[in-house]
């Protein structure tokens, strides 16, 4: 495997380059074109151009932190979505993406960036459109590996120190835990 070494620029357009690549294959074995309320393109050969979702991780929103993916991907004529993450927690993130990609026809793929990575996966499960997932820089939890205890599992992790756990009060009585970056902590 060869490495190479990355710019700030090139994350960018290695995530439009992996979604497309991801697309091309899914738009030509696609046996049947489908329509989405997105949009849905066709390629060359008649196919559905996949759905692609972006989701954004914590301390980020999906206009900024995608907006150069989804120029790319749309001037290749690829339908792109990219959701507010509500940034809640997995248990309530994740059903909220599932149900919106309930309302996306034909075939998906979901691209997650750093805590997006965990919302995907969650969120694709039992879901046929779902065809690739595609993690930036992402966390990819085992079976029921907590986040919070992956912020700090592994040596010369700064994300402790960089973050403030805030708790909350939510609708009902329910409670959680937001998590801020630290000023002057280093997180985007």
């Amino acid at each position: 495997m060869q490495r190479t070494t990355t710019t700030r620029r090139a994350p960018i357009a290695a995530v439009a380059a992996t979604a497309a690549a991801a697309a091309a294959v899914l738009t030509t074995t696609a046996n049947a074109a489908s329509t989405t309320s997105h949009q849905a393109r066709k390629d060359a050969d008649g196919a559905a151009k996949p759905t692609v979702v972006l989701v954004h991780g914590g301390f980020a929103d999906a206009s900024a932190s995608w907006s150069g993916v989804i120029k790319r991907l749309q001037r290749d004529g690829y339908p792109v979505i990219a959701p507010a993450n509500p940034l809640r927690g997995l248990a309530g993130d994740a059903p909220y993406l599932a149900s919106l990609l309930k309302s996306v026809k034909g075939p998906v793929i979901l691209a997650g960036h750093s805590y997006g990575g965990a919302v995907i996966t969650n969120a694709a499960a039992g879901n046929p459109n779902v065809k690739a997932l595609v993690y930036v820089a992402a966390f990819v939890p085992a079976e029921g590996e907590q986040l919070i205890g992956l912020l700090g599992k592994y040596p010369g992790s700064e994300m402790p120190d960089a973050i403030n756990k805030v708790p909350f009060t939510g609708p009902g009585g329910t409670t959680g835990t937001d998590i801020y970056p630290v000023a002057g902590g280093g997180l985007h």
